[in-house]
This record gives structure tokens, sequence and C-alpha cells, in this order.
């Protein structure tokens, strides 16, 4: 695959309840190798995206676009058996909350040897070597006797730096991160933040980092995407978010916590005004 060609991209994506209640609406964007962040509040049809784009969308819920590829796959007619080869070799993903994402019955070498075992043929002794090289490139430390620990031994920031490294032994092409860092504090938020960002970088790969705080993603992106309601109402340079024109934009980004605010309300949204600016659109 060259460089320059994207790695997502996406024309038009509605996907609907059984119900005929739309969640996501006429959708359209493209990433290539970039560092991009899609922003908004909870219920804004973001993680709905993004588990689209690995086929990974409840039963109840029926996509349809005039384009969805995925490294230049057909996402929406993409076989199991396709999938299969796709999902951790190609494009991985990174879920919120190792307490749910990790099997707890199988120690920490063996899920991130998993990705190995079913993409690379390699002898056991690399696969090892390769796990415990990953697991001291996440930032943990004494790889050799973790990699035998269980989930629960770990702490959420261990955790989460384990299902990073599950997502990124197989090298792959796209990292979807769903809200990475939602279970952590905000230092260790920061750490892990810091982590994606540089390994994304170092191995030349595409980032879709999904997240409802606007401040926190704004410093480890490069371009910003802001959902409300299901649909894409603003897209920005992530060094430009505290000059936003739009809305909604303005309004997540004033609501930064900060020491001299203290005591003072939050902002809130006014609503009338956003949808009246939908119908003079």
């Amino acid at each position: 695959m060259q460089n320059n060609r994207p790695l997502i991209e996406v024309e038009n994506l509605n996907i609907q309840l059984d119900s005929g209640r739309s969640l996501v609406k006429d959708l359209s964007f493209s990433i290539g190798r970039e560092r991009v962040a899609l922003v908004g509040e909870s219920g804004s049809g973001k993680s709905l995206t993004a588990r689209t784009l690995m086929g990974l969308l409840p039963s109840a819920c029926h996509p349809s676009a005039d384009k969805l590829e995925l490294l230049g796959e057909p996402v929406l007619s993409l076989s199991q058996a396709k999938w299969n080869r796709l999902r951790g070799n190609q494009v991985a993903m990174v879920l919120q909350d190792p307490k749910y994402a990790l099997n707890p019955a199988r120690t920490i070498g063996m899920q991130i040897e998993e990705t190995l075992i079913l993409h690379h043929k390699l002898p056991r002794r690399e696969r090892i070597e390769r796990v415990e090289a990953m697991l001291e490139a996440v930032g943990l430390p004494e790889p050799a006797k973790l990699r035998r620990w269980y989930p629960h031994q770990l702490s959420g920031g261990m955790g989460q730096r384990v299902m990073l490294a599950i997502a990124l032994i197989g090298n792959p092409q796209l990292l979807i991160a769903d809200e990475p860092t939602s279970a952590l504090d905000h230092a260790m938020r920061d750490q892990v933040l810091e982590l994606i960002h540089s390994l994304v970088d170092e191995r030349n790969m595409g980032l879709l980092l999904i997240s409802h705080d606007l401040q926190q993603v704004a410093q480890y992106s490069e371009r910003v995407m802001v959902m409300y309601q299901g649909r894409l109402v603003d897209e920005l340079p992530a060094d430009k978010l505290a000059s936003a024109e739009h809305l909604y934009t303005r309004t997540l980004w004033s609501c930064q916590p900060h020491i001299d605010k203290r005591g003072q309300p939050l902002p809130t949204l006014d609503r009338t005004a956003l949808e009246k600016q939908y119908a003079d659109s």
C-alpha cells in the first residue's frame, strides 16, 4: 500500500436500528497515515462508527454507505475469513477498559502472542522474544516475568499498556483507539496517550483516537473531527481548537476544568441555536 492512499474512506455512512431510528447520519471522512481524533459527547455515534469500521456492530444496527473502505477493502461486504486476516494483523483496535477486554483465564503473554500465532508463522522462541520486546516497548518492567502474570495482577494503567501491546504486536497499518484512557486517572491518561502518540509515529501508522475529551486529545492529534447526534458537524486542525468557530466545538472546548473556574458553572450548549445553524446550512 502506498503511503498517500487513505487507510479509511467513508462516504455517507448511515447506521439505523431495526426500528428505523438513525444513529449515524450521512457521515463522510477519510484518514491517512496521520493522527486523527473523533470527539463528541456520549451518544454522538463515535464508538458506533469505530465498530462499523472493524465489522463489530451488534446485529440490531444496520450500516449502509456509498463507500466504506478500510485499507482498500469494502467493509460492508467482507467475509468472516477476510475479517480474520485483517483484524489484528493490518488493523487493530484498543478498547477502553482492560477489566473487560482481557481474558482473566489466560496469561498476559498468551494474549499478546495470539496475534503472532494467528497471522505470523514464527518459532515459539521468536514469538516469546517479540512479546517481551513489545511489553518493554509499551513501558512495562520485567517483561520476562510480566508475561506470566494474569490480568487481575495488573493495575489499570498496566492493563491498558498490555492492550496496546496486543494491538501493536502484529505491526498494523492502522490503530483505532476507542476511549483508551477513560478508566484511568488524569496523570495516567497523559502517559498512555503520549505512549500511543510516540508508537504510532515510530511505526508510521494511522491513528483514529475516539474520545469525549476535546482538550486532552488536542495535544496528541493532528486533526480533529467533531460529532453531534450522529452527524459530523466540524473538522479542523488540532492546533485551531481554541479558536474554533462552530458553536458545538466551542462549547466542548470551553468545558475544560481549570482552577480559575472553580465554583463557576460550566457552559451549556444552546441546542436551539445549534439546530437553527443546521436548518440554515
